[in-house]
Protein backbone atom coordinates (compact mmCIF):
# COMPACT_ATOMS: atom_id res chain seq x y z
CA UNK A 1 0.00 0.00 0.00
CA UNK A 2 1.48 3.39 -0.95
CA UNK A 3 1.99 6.12 1.61
CA UNK A 4 -0.77 8.73 1.92
CA UNK A 5 0.01 12.20 0.61
CA UNK A 6 2.26 14.16 2.96
CA UNK A 7 1.90 17.88 3.68
CA UNK A 8 4.49 19.77 1.67
CA UNK A 9 6.72 20.62 4.70
CA UNK A 10 6.71 16.98 5.88
CA UNK A 11 7.44 15.73 2.37
CA UNK A 12 10.34 18.18 2.11
CA UNK A 13 11.74 16.91 5.42
CA UNK A 14 11.43 13.30 4.20
CA UNK A 15 13.52 14.23 1.17
CA UNK A 16 16.12 15.85 3.42
CA UNK A 17 16.24 12.75 5.62
CA UNK A 18 16.73 10.53 2.58
CA UNK A 19 19.76 12.62 1.70
CA UNK A 20 21.48 12.24 5.08
CA UNK A 21 24.81 10.36 4.91
CA UNK A 22 24.14 6.71 5.71
CA UNK A 23 20.36 6.85 5.19
CA UNK A 24 19.11 3.76 3.32
CA UNK A 25 15.36 4.29 3.50
CA UNK A 26 12.76 6.68 4.87
CA UNK A 27 9.28 5.52 5.88
CA UNK A 28 6.04 6.92 7.22
CA UNK A 29 5.12 5.15 10.44
CA UNK A 30 2.81 5.41 13.42
CA UNK A 31 -0.89 6.21 13.26
CA UNK A 32 -0.53 8.09 9.97
CA UNK A 33 0.68 4.88 8.32
CA UNK A 34 -2.24 2.84 9.66
CA UNK A 35 -4.91 5.53 9.14
CA UNK A 36 -5.74 5.51 12.86
CA UNK A 37 -4.55 9.08 13.45
CA UNK A 38 -6.39 12.04 14.90
CA UNK A 39 -6.24 15.50 13.31
CA UNK A 40 -3.60 16.54 15.87
CA UNK A 41 -1.46 13.39 15.56
CA UNK A 42 2.26 13.67 14.93
CA UNK A 43 3.89 12.62 11.69
CA UNK A 44 6.35 9.76 12.30
CA UNK A 45 9.23 9.44 9.85
CA UNK A 46 11.65 6.53 10.25
CA UNK A 47 15.21 6.71 8.91
CA UNK A 48 16.94 3.36 8.37
CA UNK A 49 20.71 2.93 8.18
CA UNK A 50 23.27 0.18 8.67
CA UNK A 51 25.78 0.76 11.44
CA UNK A 52 28.04 -1.85 9.82
CA UNK A 53 28.29 0.23 6.63
CA UNK A 54 27.79 3.90 7.47
CA UNK A 55 26.26 4.91 10.81
CA UNK A 56 23.80 7.76 10.86
CA UNK A 57 25.19 10.84 12.63
CA UNK A 58 22.62 12.94 14.55
CA UNK A 59 24.76 16.01 13.91
CA UNK A 60 23.88 15.80 10.22
CA UNK A 61 20.20 16.13 11.12
CA UNK A 62 20.93 19.02 13.50
CA UNK A 63 22.70 20.87 10.71
CA UNK A 64 19.47 20.97 8.72
CA UNK A 65 18.47 23.69 11.18
CA UNK A 66 14.92 22.65 12.08
CA UNK A 67 13.30 23.65 15.37
CA UNK A 68 13.28 20.88 17.93
CA UNK A 69 15.42 18.34 19.73
CA UNK A 70 17.71 15.75 18.12
CA UNK A 71 18.94 12.87 20.30
CA UNK A 72 22.13 10.89 20.18
CA UNK A 73 22.03 7.28 19.00
CA UNK A 74 20.82 4.92 21.77
CA UNK A 75 19.66 7.89 23.87
CA UNK A 76 16.04 6.75 23.81
CA UNK A 77 16.73 3.18 24.85
CA UNK A 78 17.78 -0.08 23.19
CA UNK A 79 14.58 -0.49 21.17
CA UNK A 80 13.78 3.09 20.17
CA UNK A 81 17.44 3.84 19.35
CA UNK A 82 17.02 7.60 18.98
CA UNK A 83 15.54 10.33 16.82
CA UNK A 84 14.19 13.84 16.96
CA UNK A 85 11.13 15.85 17.94
CA UNK A 86 10.75 18.57 15.34
CA UNK A 87 8.22 21.21 14.37
CA UNK A 88 8.18 21.84 10.62
CA UNK A 89 6.10 24.90 9.67
CA UNK A 90 3.70 24.12 12.51
CA UNK A 91 3.57 20.36 11.86
CA UNK A 92 4.82 18.10 14.69
CA UNK A 93 7.17 15.47 13.29
CA UNK A 94 8.91 12.64 15.13
CA UNK A 95 12.03 11.33 13.40
CA UNK A 96 13.05 7.80 14.41
CA UNK A 97 16.52 6.34 13.87
CA UNK A 98 16.61 2.60 13.09
CA UNK A 99 19.71 0.43 12.57
CA UNK A 100 18.69 -2.16 9.96
CA UNK A 101 21.48 -4.50 11.06
CA UNK A 102 19.92 -4.75 14.52
CA UNK A 103 16.35 -4.97 13.25
CA UNK A 104 17.20 -7.79 10.84
CA UNK A 105 18.95 -9.71 13.62
CA UNK A 106 15.81 -9.43 15.73
CA UNK A 107 13.74 -10.48 12.72
CA UNK A 108 15.80 -13.64 12.38
CA UNK A 109 15.19 -14.36 16.07
CA UNK A 110 11.45 -13.72 15.76
CA UNK A 111 11.13 -16.13 12.84
CA UNK A 112 12.51 -18.80 15.19
CA UNK A 113 10.14 -17.77 17.96
CA UNK A 114 12.85 -16.03 19.98
CA UNK A 115 12.74 -12.54 21.48
CA UNK A 116 13.92 -10.52 24.45
CA UNK A 117 11.99 -7.99 26.49
CA UNK A 118 14.14 -4.94 27.17
CA UNK A 119 13.66 -2.01 29.53
CA UNK A 120 12.54 0.91 27.38
CA UNK A 121 11.63 4.49 28.26
CA UNK A 122 7.86 4.89 28.22
CA UNK A 123 6.98 1.17 28.37
CA UNK A 124 5.44 -0.26 31.53
CA UNK A 125 6.19 -3.94 30.86
CA UNK A 126 9.26 -3.43 28.70
CA UNK A 127 9.59 -3.61 24.94
CA UNK A 128 9.93 -6.91 23.06
CA UNK A 129 12.61 -6.97 20.41
CA UNK A 130 9.97 -7.68 17.77
CA UNK A 131 8.55 -4.13 18.07
CA UNK A 132 10.91 -2.71 15.40
CA UNK A 133 9.85 -5.61 13.15
CA UNK A 134 6.26 -4.51 13.64
CA UNK A 135 7.30 -1.05 12.48
CA UNK A 136 8.62 -2.56 9.26
CA UNK A 137 5.37 -4.45 8.77
CA UNK A 138 3.05 -1.46 9.16
CA UNK A 139 5.14 1.40 7.77
CA UNK A 140 4.64 3.03 4.38
CA UNK A 141 7.95 3.30 2.47
CA UNK A 142 8.79 6.71 1.07
CA UNK A 143 12.30 6.01 -0.26
CA UNK A 144 14.48 2.91 -0.40
CA UNK A 145 13.62 -0.78 0.04
CA UNK A 146 13.06 -2.65 3.29
CA UNK A 147 11.81 -6.09 4.42
CA UNK A 148 8.02 -6.37 4.85
CA UNK A 149 7.65 -9.18 7.40
CA UNK A 150 4.52 -11.08 8.36
CA UNK A 151 3.97 -12.13 11.97
CA UNK A 152 5.87 -15.43 12.35
CA UNK A 153 3.84 -18.45 13.42
CA UNK A 154 6.61 -19.55 15.78
CA UNK A 155 6.60 -16.14 17.46
CA UNK A 156 2.83 -16.24 17.97
CA UNK A 157 3.20 -19.42 19.99
CA UNK A 158 6.17 -18.46 22.14
CA UNK A 159 5.15 -14.83 22.72
CA UNK A 160 1.60 -15.68 23.79
CA UNK A 161 2.88 -18.22 26.31
CA UNK A 162 5.64 -15.98 27.65
CA UNK A 163 3.42 -12.91 28.06
CA UNK A 164 0.68 -14.93 29.73
CA UNK A 165 3.20 -16.29 32.22
CA UNK A 166 4.42 -12.76 32.89
CA UNK A 167 0.84 -11.69 33.61
CA UNK A 168 0.44 -14.50 36.14
CA UNK A 169 3.70 -13.57 37.86
CA UNK A 170 2.58 -9.93 38.07
CA UNK A 171 -0.71 -11.01 39.67
CA UNK A 172 1.24 -13.01 42.25
CA UNK A 173 3.27 -9.97 43.23
CA UNK A 174 0.14 -7.80 43.21
CA UNK A 175 -1.31 -10.08 45.88
CA UNK A 176 1.86 -9.77 47.95
CA UNK A 177 1.71 -5.98 47.80
CA UNK A 178 -2.01 -6.05 48.58
CA UNK A 179 -1.31 -7.98 51.78
CA UNK A 180 0.97 -5.12 52.85
CA UNK A 181 -1.62 -2.47 51.85
CA UNK A 182 0.91 -1.04 49.37
CA UNK A 183 -1.41 0.54 46.83
CA UNK A 184 1.33 1.93 44.60
CA UNK A 185 3.24 -1.32 44.15
CA UNK A 186 0.05 -3.36 43.88
CA UNK A 187 -1.34 -1.07 41.18
CA UNK A 188 1.93 -1.22 39.29
CA UNK A 189 1.87 -5.00 39.27
CA UNK A 190 -1.76 -4.98 38.12
CA UNK A 191 -0.89 -2.65 35.25
CA UNK A 192 1.89 -5.06 34.29
CA UNK A 193 -0.51 -7.99 34.42
CA UNK A 194 -3.06 -6.30 32.15
CA UNK A 195 -0.52 -5.12 29.60
CA UNK A 196 1.24 -8.49 29.57
CA UNK A 197 -2.03 -10.30 28.93
CA UNK A 198 -2.81 -7.77 26.20
CA UNK A 199 0.52 -8.59 24.56
CA UNK A 200 -0.31 -12.29 24.84
CA UNK A 201 -3.68 -11.91 23.13
CA UNK A 202 -2.33 -9.79 20.28
CA UNK A 203 0.52 -12.25 19.73
CA UNK A 204 -1.88 -15.18 19.68
CA UNK A 205 -3.89 -13.35 16.99
CA UNK A 206 -0.64 -12.62 15.11
CA UNK A 207 -1.26 -8.88 15.31
CA UNK A 208 1.75 -6.57 15.47
CA UNK A 209 2.29 -4.24 18.43
CA UNK A 210 4.53 -1.18 18.12
CA UNK A 211 3.93 0.32 21.60
CA UNK A 212 1.54 0.20 24.55
CA UNK A 213 -0.81 2.88 23.21
CA UNK A 214 -4.37 1.50 23.06
CA UNK A 215 -2.97 -1.97 23.68
CA UNK A 216 -5.57 -2.71 26.37
CA UNK A 217 -8.43 -1.68 24.08
CA UNK A 218 -7.09 -3.70 21.14
CA UNK A 219 -6.89 -6.78 23.34
CA UNK A 220 -10.51 -6.42 24.49
CA UNK A 221 -9.54 -5.77 28.11
CA UNK A 222 -11.34 -2.46 28.65
CA UNK A 223 -13.08 -3.91 31.73
CA UNK A 224 -9.80 -3.54 33.60
CA UNK A 225 -9.72 0.23 33.13
CA UNK A 226 -12.30 0.93 35.81
CA UNK A 227 -10.73 -1.60 38.16
CA UNK A 228 -7.36 0.14 37.98
CA UNK A 229 -8.94 3.60 38.18
CA UNK A 230 -9.76 2.93 41.86
CA UNK A 231 -7.77 -0.09 43.10
CA UNK A 232 -8.26 0.78 46.75
CA UNK A 233 -5.94 1.52 49.66
CA UNK A 234 -6.67 -1.20 52.23
CA UNK A 235 -5.52 -4.78 52.15
CA UNK A 236 -9.05 -6.12 51.64
CA UNK A 237 -9.94 -3.66 48.89
CA UNK A 238 -6.66 -4.22 47.05
CA UNK A 239 -7.03 -8.00 47.33
CA UNK A 240 -10.53 -7.76 45.85
CA UNK A 241 -9.14 -5.71 42.97
CA UNK A 242 -6.42 -8.27 42.29
CA UNK A 243 -9.06 -11.00 42.18
CA UNK A 244 -11.26 -8.95 39.86
CA UNK A 245 -8.40 -8.14 37.49
CA UNK A 246 -7.35 -11.78 37.38
CA UNK A 247 -10.92 -12.75 36.54
CA UNK A 248 -11.08 -10.13 33.76
CA UNK A 249 -7.83 -11.48 32.32
CA UNK A 250 -8.83 -15.10 32.69
CA UNK A 251 -5.54 -15.65 34.52
CA UNK A 252 -4.67 -17.11 37.89
CA UNK A 253 -1.79 -15.69 39.93
CA UNK A 254 1.30 -17.87 39.83
CA UNK A 255 1.85 -19.74 43.08
CA UNK A 256 5.26 -20.69 44.45
CA UNK A 257 4.03 -23.34 46.88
Amino acid sequence: MPAPPLPAPVAALADELAGLPGALAVVLGGSRATATHRPDSDWDLGVYYRASEQPLHPGDLRRLGHDGYVSELQEWGPIMNGGAWLTIQGAPVDVLFRDLDTVERWLDDAQQGRFDVLAQNGDVVGAPTYLPIAELAICRPLTGELPRPEFPVALAETAAERWNRKARVALMFANLHASAADAVACSGMLAQAVLSEAHARLAQRREWVVNEKQLVRRAGLDATQQLLAAPGATTDHLADTVTAVGSALGAEPLTTR
